[in-house]
Parts: structure tokens; sequence; C-alpha cells
């Protein structure tokens, strides 16, 4: 037969005294506690990995990195980073990544800029608990634990949506048109069609943090299609205006969506990228 009985707590009487210390020692402690370091998994179709901060810093390739004029802090920053093509074993150049980030940004990535080895080269940067990066804004986390960061961006004309950071995971799929259907101009188009040509640059500026018709990944910025598509919305060339830089149009301090400066977006491009959403606006799915 079980006993039936209850378990009673024991009082404590706190006076104002102890209880400050008690208090004091608990935040004392809490600040005594090391910067917990992160991980990192890459998932490839033949192989996934798990990274360790500690075992990322040790690797022979890693170095010390000068990034000028970062696309997140706006300044010069330094890092301690690792080629990104060293932890991307037997990835081919016609491959696909994905890298997603703990807010939902998740960044489109070819696999091909990746592996450059001269040019526009990735860089994993990796965040050391003992020295932590400076916070992005006031109030705001560090990009840490990851973030990918590029020497010499403009050689390859590297798009802000290309900076992916606070990563938590980097991994193969298939390529985007293939994953999702919804985003594809209408079949009877040449390939090198210019609203194909714009498709291709949404895929590298947009869908990082932009869905359209329902279709893609990320959980940062509004559908692009439904209920409406910005060019039945912003008249003129406001929109070209608004993508060039949206603080000018519309300020907000919390505000996400980065400028597209012609150095990565030329002009002939954005022109390609708006005719593609001007053509998704007659496609509209339902998610």
């Amino acid at each position: 037969m079980r006993a039936n009985f209850r378990y009673r707590e024991p009082h404590r009487h706190f006076t104002p005294g102890s209880l400050l210390k008690t208090i004091l020692a608990a935040f004392a402690l809490l600040l005594a506690l090391p910067v917990s370091a992160a991980q990192l998994t890459i998932e490839l179709d033949h192989t996934t990995k798990t990274w360790q901060t500690a075992d990322l810093l040790k690797l022979p390739e890693a170095q010390t990195v000068q990034i000028a004029d970062d696309v997140s802090y706006k300044r010069n920053m330094t890092y301690r980073a690792v080629p990104l093509a060293v932890l991307l074993p037997g990835l081919e150049p016609q491959n696909h990544l994905q890298a997603v980030a703990l807010d939902g940004f998740a960044a489109e990535l070819a696999a091909a800029p990746l592996l450059q080895k001269s040019g526009a080269r990735a860089w994993l940067a990796v965040e050391d608990p003992a020295h932590p990066w400076p916070p992005l804004a006031d109030g705001k986390p560090s990009a840490g634990p990851f973030y990918l960061v590029w020497t010499d961006p403009q050689a390859g004309r590297i798009s802000p949506e290309q900076w992916p950071f606070q990563i938590s995971g980097i991994k193969q799929l298939k390529t985007v048109a293939e994953r999702f259907p919804a985003l594809l101009p209408a079949p009877k188009l040449a390939a090198n069609d210019p609203i194909n040509q714009g498709f291709a640059l949404f895929q590298k500026n947009c869908l990082a943090c932009h869905r359209l018709n329902g279709a893609g990944d990320a959980q940062v910025g509004p559908d692009l299609n439904i209920p409406y598509n910005p060019t039945e919305y912003f008249s003129g060339d406001f929109l070209k205006r608004y993508i060039r830089d949206p603080q000018s149009l519309r300020h907000w301090p919390q505000a996400k969506m980065p400028a597209f400066a012609a150095s990565v977006l030329p002009d002939n491009e954005l022109d390609l990228l708006v005719g593609y959403l001007k053509h998704m606006a007659g496609r509209k799915q339902q998610p």
C-alpha cells in the first residue's frame, strides 16, 4: 500500500538585507558565466557535419580577414574566419545551398561564387565567445555566431542578401525553380528572355526575405504577389527608388530591408527585376 503524504517545502524567511544579498550573488554568478559557444550544422547531399565554434577557430585555414564597409555593420570590420569552400567538400559549382538565420532569413546561394578562391571570396566569420562582436545596433545582438562575409565583393557584384548573419545552418537543396514552381515565369518564354533574367535576379536579391505566391522559405518580409504585387501600388519610378533606398521613402527605425546600390544591382538589372515582378502580377497563385 502506497503511503499517502505530501512533501511540504520548509518556509524560508528573507529579510530585506538577505534578499538583496541573494539577488546580488545570483547576478554576479550570471556575469561570471562565459558566453556560450555555438554550433553550425552543414548538410550536404553526401555528408553532414556539425561544427563547434572552437573547432572552426582551430582550423589551420582560419585567418584574420579585413572587411571594408561591412554590409551589416556599415563600417570596416575584422573577423576570424574560414574560407567557406573549406567547409563544403565535394560541392560542385552547379549545386545550390541555403543559409538559414536565427530570425528566419533564408539566403538562397548558388554554389559557384562560394567556391571561388580569387576575386570575390566567401568566408565564414566565427564569433569567438571570448571576444564577442559588437551589437548590430542599440538593443540588438551581434551578427554572430556565424556570418557569411566577402572579401573583394565588388569583383562578383555580391548582393547584400548574400551576406547572411546569425547563421544557424547551411544545407544543400534543389534549385529554387525545382522547389517552388509557383515562382516560375510563363513556360513559353525562352531561357534568355528578360523575364527569366529578372527571375534569376529575384532569387539573388529578394528571396532571402520575401516569398511570392506563398512560395519560398523566408519569414522576414511580406509576400511580393499576394494579395498585391508592388508594381500594382507603386506608381512611376517609386518602386525602383524604394529598392535603391527604402529609407528614403518609408523611414522607420526597425526597417530591415537594405539599400541596393547600383554597384551591386545596376540600372539595367533593376529594370529586369521589376520586369519579372510585373510579369508575376499576372500569374497570381493563392498559397
